[in-house]
């Protein structure tokens, strides 16, 4: 061998340890920082809070934002055009109108969550109202008894779609066609030759529609409760989180939201009660939209409505009842079209021929897709059903003190409602991408 052989580096052999370059220390999770490392944490659990949020907004999942949006810009607008507008008085009177189509709409999204429609709302709240009338005043019956009938029918409306449906495989948009105008004619059949049937206005019912407000202590009591039960949910859902190695928000970014929920809705009830105060047919319409809210995002039951909008096969054979499931949706929205329509007997002091007439009907599925809830199932909540009519009633009472002609209301109304399918469209189209890449 040569000497410049022997000179030459020697490859080397499998035996040899090459020399191992140190790795960086891993970051040190959150949960494990130390005690002096605490502010640190609820910042990056807030920032990381902002970020996700920010994330969904770029995937297509806007939730509520445009529709705050919207609101923002027609409050905006009418108060510049007549500052009586935003007046504590006539925010109470709108909130007293938005009640009775407003629990309408909310089983209008139980329906739109399953991917199906009922257009027979509408003539259910008005042949609930007649109903309550006839056998309350005409025949005598304890009015409570009378209410619990008429919703009770409701129910067994809401189960004959399901049935059609489930068994026959009948469109919900042809059954529940077909029973707006059965329904109709069996209003126009029970209210008889007078056509109307005035309620004893010292009544209860009529009251709650016309006058009972909530006391402002009691008012401002409830003002705390959702930001109190957000706190606790959320603990609750952190802790479960935790428990099973997956990431969950900080305490601080749980407390940053709640806390801000509690001070906007304790500056809502100061100011409402510089008025009349906060309207008891309205806290009855939200108190029924928290319970519809918790059950739908908190329940096995509201996961079922949502993997069934989303796709009713594979919730067939994930093992989900999905004829359960319709007729859970389709009772839910029958029975509180009929509530809705013994609320707006109590606003309106009467039942008539001409309850659940006109744009009942319409404003009810409208608030529901402008609140936010998919036409194409799948996806919606409760608290869209309170936004979309808070919108409506907003621009029917701005028009209203402009004396401005009806017909603008239902032009401006139909616009709000095609911007809000379009956007809705965008967003499932903007999600679908996302998931691609």
């Amino acid at each position: 061998m040569s000497k410049d052989m022997q000179g030459a580096p020697q490859p080397e052999t499998q035996g040899t340890a090459r020399p191992s370059t140190p790795k960086p220390a891993a970051p040190k999770p959150a949960a494990l920082l130390d005690r002096g490392d605490v502010r640190v944490k609820h910042a990056i659990g807030i920032v990381g809070t902002v970020s996700a949020f920010v994330e969904r907004v770029r995937s297509g999942d806007l939730g509520s934002l445009p529709v705050i949006a919207g609101l923002v810009i027609i409050w905006t607008v009418f108060t510049i055009l007549n500052p009586v507008f935003l007046s504590a008085n006539n925010l109470v009177n709108m909130l007293f109108d938005c009640s009775t189509v407003g629990v309408i709409s909310l089983g209008i999204v139980c329906v739109l969550m399953v991917g199906q429609i009922d257009l027979s709302v509408g003539s259910m709240s008005g042949f609930a109202s007649a109903l309550v009338g006839v056998l309350w005043v005409n025949h005598g019956w304890p009015v409570l008894l009378a209410i619990v009938v008429a919703v009770v029918i409701g129910a067994l409306v809401g189960a004959v779609y399901a049935l059609l449906l489930n068994r026959f495989g009948m469109p919900s948009f042809v059954a529940t066609l077909a029973g707006l105008l059965a329904i109709l004619g069996l209003q126009l059949y029970i209210l008889g030759a007078t056509g109307s049937i005035n309620l004893p206005y010292d009544s209860t019912l009529v009251n709650l529609g016309q006058l009972i407000i909530i006391p402002a202590a009691i008012s401002y009591l409830l003002a705390l409760a959702p930001g109190a039960v957000m706190m606790l949910l959320g603990l609750r859902t952190r802790e479960r989180r935790r428990a099973s190695n997956l990431s969950a928000p900080s305490v601080g970014s749980l407390l940053v939201r709640s806390l801000t929920i509690t001070v906007l809705l304790e500056i809502v009830v100061a100011y409402l009660n510089q008025g009349r105060g906060v309207p008891l047919m309205f806290g009855v319409f939200l108190g029924l939209a928290v319970a519809m809210d918790y059950a739908l995002k908190r329940t096995r039951w509201g996961r079922s409505m949502n993997a069934v909008g989303g796709n009713r096969e594979a919730a067939r054979r994930a093992g989900i009842n999905v004829g359960a499931i319709y007729v859970s949706a389709f009772v839910l929205c029958a029975s509180l079209a009929a509530l809705g329509g013994v609320l707006t007997a109590a606003r309106l002091a009467s039942a008539s021929t001409q309850a659940g007439t006109g744009d009942v009907n319409l404003n009810a599925i409208a608030a529901a897709v402008i609140g936010g809830t998919s036409l194409f199932g799948g996806r919606g909540s409760a608290y869209s059903a309170v936004l979309g009519i808070i919108v409506i009633q907003s621009i029917a009472s701005g028009l209203t003190l402009l004396n401005l002609s009806s017909s603008l209301r239902f032009m401006i109304t139909g616009a709000v409602l095609a911007i809000a399918v379009i956007v809705d469209s965008l967003a499932r189209q903007s999600r679908v991408s996302h998931g691609r890449a």
